[in-house]
């Protein structure tokens, strides 16, 4: 492949048009029927995923979102065409396993990632400042680790098939959305669990949903488009490259709201959210830290996951047994507020959040 390719997506130009096409891309999976201000969320659709499969049982929670299996399939294409696919791990496993659960759960009591921060605010929901200014501050606290040498460890070269276990995964996890398509008024197709109302029940075709993920993951791994990251730049290094494409994405999908008739100002009645401010914040907060120690976004650990990294497959994983835990816990909020453990399951997470931070400081 062409190092002149490579290099437009490392550009300054190239991480705003990465940025934009998300953001565009975004409004048309809403309008083509993903859940509103919702649209390509990692946690949401990674909690979406979890309930296909079955582990919750969360019935307005099931679908097996192909945007996300695209994220990391397309992250692999563009690894393999241009030799980036080089698989390491083993840094601290199950740590990393344990920052997955957190950040999960963290997300699900604000309810979204990052990317549905951005998304949220895009399609005029006030209550996502709340969670843009708690993710900021846990990667703030973060960075406070940073400067004290926390490290989780170097990873190790692994083999290929070490590095083939995701996308493989992902592959599999394909085949069965295909073999078993949902069926008009069942909960249940074969393996998989369907939503037949709520946000799970609401999804593009699937065509639209795969390309959009393939398309997004090949992009986003040329470009190391990450939001947790764009933040900890800034505060870090004062450099401004990932936050360009954090400032496209919101740019892009508000003209794209604007464009289609989606934008939709305020704090009450806003979809799939609720107007707890303080937990709204506090969720982000202890999401963003985990997102920090973890070295990515949600997005970023499924493309390196591509590129073969274990270590980011793993967080992966957390993410998915997070959302498990969330909803079978009752931790994970709803739009009339926060579960009735969730306060319960801040606090502890943030607890262990900062013990593996200090834990993991060399100066400590």
């Amino acid at each position: 492949m062409s190092r002149a390719v490579k290099n437009i997506f490392a550009t300054t130009l190239g991480i705003i048009a990465v940025g934009s096409i998300i953001g565009v891309v975004a409004g048309f999976l809403q309008q083509a029927g993903n859940p509103a201000n919702m649209a390509i969320c990692v946690a949401c659709f990674g909690r979406d995923i979890a309930g296909a499969i079955g582990i919750h049982r969360a019935g307005v929670v099931q679908y097996l979102r192909p945007e996300i299996l695209g994220f990391v399939l397309g992250s692999f294409a563009a690894a393999l065409a241009f030799k980036e696919f080089k698989p390491s791990g083993g840094s601290a496993p199950v740590t990393r396993f344990v920052l997955g659960m957190i950040a999960m759960i963290g997300a699900l009591v604000f309810l979204g990632c990052p990317w549905r921060v951005i998304l949220r605010l895009a399609g005029g929901d006030g209550n996502a400042l709340f969670g843009l200014a708690g993710l900021a501050a846990g990667v703030w606290i973060g960075t406070l680790f940073f400067k004290k040498g926390f490290n989780l460890g170097r990873g190790q070269v692994q083999s290929w098939s070490a590095g083939l276990m995701i996308p493989l995964l992902m592959l599999g996890l394909l085949a069965l959305r295909l073999l078993y398509p949902p069926v008009p008024g069942e909960a249940q197709s074969g393996v998989l669990w369907y939503s037949l109302s709520g946000p799970g029940a609401a999804y593009a075709p699937l065509g639209f949903s795969l390309a959009a993920g393939l398309g997004i993951g090949f992009l986003a791994q040329r470009s190391r488009f990450c939001t947790m990251g764009a933040i900890r730049d800034v505060i870090l290094f004062r450099q401004m490259y990932l936050m360009y494409g954090f400032i496209a994405l919101l740019v892009a999908a508000f003209i794209t709201n604007l464009f289609l008739g989606q934008f939709n100002p305020g704090f009450e009645g806003q979809p799939v959210a609720h107007t707890m401010g303080l937990w709204n914040f506090m969720g982000m907060v202890v999401a963003g830290l985990a997102f920090a120690l973890a070295g990515g976004c949600p997005g970023r650990q499924l493309f390196l996951s591509g590129e073969g990294n274990t270590d980011a497959g793993i967080f992966a994983l957390g993410l998915l047994a997070g959302a498990a835990l969330a909803h079978n816990f009752g931790l994970a909020s709803s739009p009339a507020g926060i579960g009735p453990h969730g306060m319960a399951a801040v606090i502890i997470g943030l607890a262990v959040l900062l013990f593996i931070g200090v834990a993991n400081c060399k100066k400590s």
